[in-house]
């Protein structure tokens, strides 16, 4: 019988079974950055501990960096300080820091991979939930909290459970003006937020072979929201040629050999056809509209041209839908295409990548955000703002009244001054819309796909970014 990619992945990096019956699993690539790291260096050195395998580990600043450049010492004195706490134990334990002097500094998910540190058949683990974004190139990605942290750094093995497989098979086409963002929020919306509790998320099917590796990035990146742990695409032509090249990837010093040996393997840690899954999904991406949420999670989420629902009683879920009604300040039945919003943000892991700037611009161009709508951009990482500024599309955003800002996390979880204010409502790229997620307890988020959050700012209000200009073209793809 056939494996898994799951399976074949987990076999390779199983040290052995624990008598609790998990699985001490090997770590082939640890990313940290500097929010939860500091109490687990802080724990190695009270031990006297050193970092297991250096080699192996690499560090990023991201989530507390201030989005406006500013000079050392930063104003926010946390920022400052995790800032400094992350340099100095990178310097004492002798691993690779990509701050903003580097050049190569971004959040956590965009960096791994655009460096050619993310590749398939790997284990990766990072504190940090949306780590399952590296699924994309067919690793076994997943988030962990300071205490595995600190597990890692000391001994590079993790204790895990072993997970189930659930194949989500993705047929037909996404139509023009629906994003790899559409699909996920449409996966969660079907299979809820805990849905994929005790499983990895295997997609695959026609429509998901099509996806670009940005596309799978954001399509992995959000698997967490829909409780799986994990969430992966099969290694392909597709993964191999966007890794070709890149600064850590085999073969990166001109040989050629090394590249295809990689991807020889590479090929081979894919599923095989006949391996079995635990579960499986069947999805019509042409079925698919923009997707908005509404409410106060990923899973509460309708299509544009659809209404916000009614609590149905005696339904499990109807207390979360009147809380989030209520919360949201919406009436059960209203549409969702003509709501105000006050904020708009294009950004973050999920959607903060040179074709996520490409397709909010590509709508933007020619117009102005709405006199009302604060409006800002920040790329994921230093090399997709200098990408997208040799192409000119950093002024694009300007012209439109958008402010273009440096590379970090930003307005997606709200750790530094990018923040919602008392009740603002925010289209945004991110991928929680969670009570107080942007930084006000009573702000409001509505989560879209970056073509969808830059016709909300010139519009003022959602609506259908297939529709809301005349001139076809703007969907040409």
């Amino acid at each position: 019988m056939g494996q898994t990619l799951f399976q074949k992945t987990w076999g390779r990096h199983a040290v052995r079974t624990l008598p609790n019956g998990q699985t001490q699993l090997y770590v082939g690539l640890h990313l940290v950055h500097e929010v939860t790291s500091p109490q687990a260096f802080d724990a190695l050195r009270a031990r006297g501990w050193r970092v297991r395998a250096p080699e192996r580990t690499f560090a990023t600043l991201d989530h507390i960096m201030p989005t406006r450049l500013e000079a050392r010492p930063f104003a926010d004195v946390m920022a400052e300080t995790m800032a400094a706490a992350l340099e100095r134990n990178c310097r004492e334990h002798g691993i690779p820091l990509f701050d903003r002097a580097s050049g190569a500094q971004g959040i956590v998910h965009v960096i791994g991979p655009e460096l050619g540190l993310t590749q398939p058949g790997m284990t990766i683990a990072c504190g940090d939930s949306h780590t399952s974004t590296h699924g994309a190139f067919g690793a076994l990605a997943f988030g962990i909290g300071t205490s595995q942290v600190r597990d890692v750094l000391a001994s590079q093995t993790l204790a895990m459970s072993p997970l189930k497989v659930r194949r989500i098979d993705v047929s037909g086409t996404l139509a023009p003006g629906v994003y790899a963002k559409d699909l996920i929020l449409a996966i969660i919306g079907r299979l809820g937020i805990q849905g994929g509790t005790g499983f990895a998320y295997e997609y695959a099917g026609g429509a998901v072979a099509r996806l670009s590796m940005e596309e799978r990035m954001t399509l992995c990146n959000m698997s967490i929201e829909g409780g799986a742990r994990i969430g992966y695409v099969n290694p392909d032509r597709t993964t191999f040629d966007y890794l070709r090249g890149r600064r850590f990837a085999p073969g990166s010093s001109g040989d050629a050999a090394a590249f295809d040996r990689a991807c020889d393997w590479w090929r081979s840690m894919a599923s095989d056809p006949d391996a079995r899954w635990d579960d499986t999904v069947q999805i019509d991406a042409s079925s698919i509209a923009p997707m908005v949420t509404w409410g106060i999670n990923p899973g509460q989420s309708v299509g544009v041209n659809g209404q916000v629902p009614r609590p149905e009683a005696g339904a499990p879920e109807a207390a979360g839908v009147a809380e989030a009604l209520e919360f949201m300040g919406l009436t059960a039945g209203q549409p969702i295409a003509g709501m105000p919003i006050d904020v708009a943000f294009i950004g973050s892991c999920t959607n903060g990548r040179l074709s996520d700037l490409r397709e909010a611009a590509r709508i933007v161009a020619g117009h102005h955000v709405a006199r009302r709508v604060r409006a800002l951009v920040v790329p994921g990482s230093q090399a997709v703002a200098a990408a997208a500024e040799q192409e000119g599309l950093d002024e694009v955003f300007r012209r439109a009244g958008f402010d273009w800002r440096a590379a970090g996390c930003s307005m997606c979880l709200a750790m530094n001054a990018d923040r919602l204010e008392g009740r603002e409502i925010c289209a945004s790229t991110s991928n929680r819309n969670f009570k107080g997620r942007q930084g006000s307890p009573t702000g409001r988020t509505l989560l879209m796909s970056p073509a969808m959050v830059a016709a909300a700012a010139i519009a003022g209000e959602v609506v259908d970014v297939r529709t809301w200009r005349k001139d076809a073209s703007v969907l040409a793809n």
